[in-house]
């Protein structure tokens, strides 16, 4: 393996150490809802392995209830306005033990219309 690559491995490995110990969910999406990357926490909250829902549709496959107006709608509008790079909203996950509310924030980097990450925190119980 040329070295370039063997350092775009180690910086990406240390990448995903970083957003693993973040104290909430993070999952990267492409404009087409297709998760690039979920780190561990929100695999925790939904109780999904990363390894089951990378490369599936987020609004689809992994979070049907998210395929709303009020959330996949959101993001869609959200990847395209020149406006904003940060969203935050209040959203209730339907899980099967039970309604978590949850903070979200949308993020993109430098108004990337292709991919942005959903941030997910939770909060009380509905």
């Amino acid at each position: 393996m040329p070295q370039s690559f063997a350092a775009f491995d180690l910086e990406r490995a240390s990448l995903v150490e970083s957003v693993d110990a973040l104290p909430f969910g993070v999952i990267v999406v492409d404009r087409a809802g297709m998760i690039l990357e979920y780190n561990s926490y929100e695999s925790q909250l939904a109780g999904l392995a990363r390894e089951r829902v990378l490369g599936r549709n987020f609004f689809r496959d992994v979070a049907p209830c998210t395929a709303i107006r009020e959330f996949e709608g959101r993001f869609s509008d959200f990847l395209v306005s020149p406006d904003t790079s940060i969203e935050p909203f209040e959203f209730v996950f339907p899980f099967a033990s039970g309604p978590q509310r949850v903070s979200v924030v949308f993020v993109r980097v430098n108004f990337d219309s292709d991919r942005a990450t959903i941030c997910v925190a939770r909060s009380e119980v509905a």
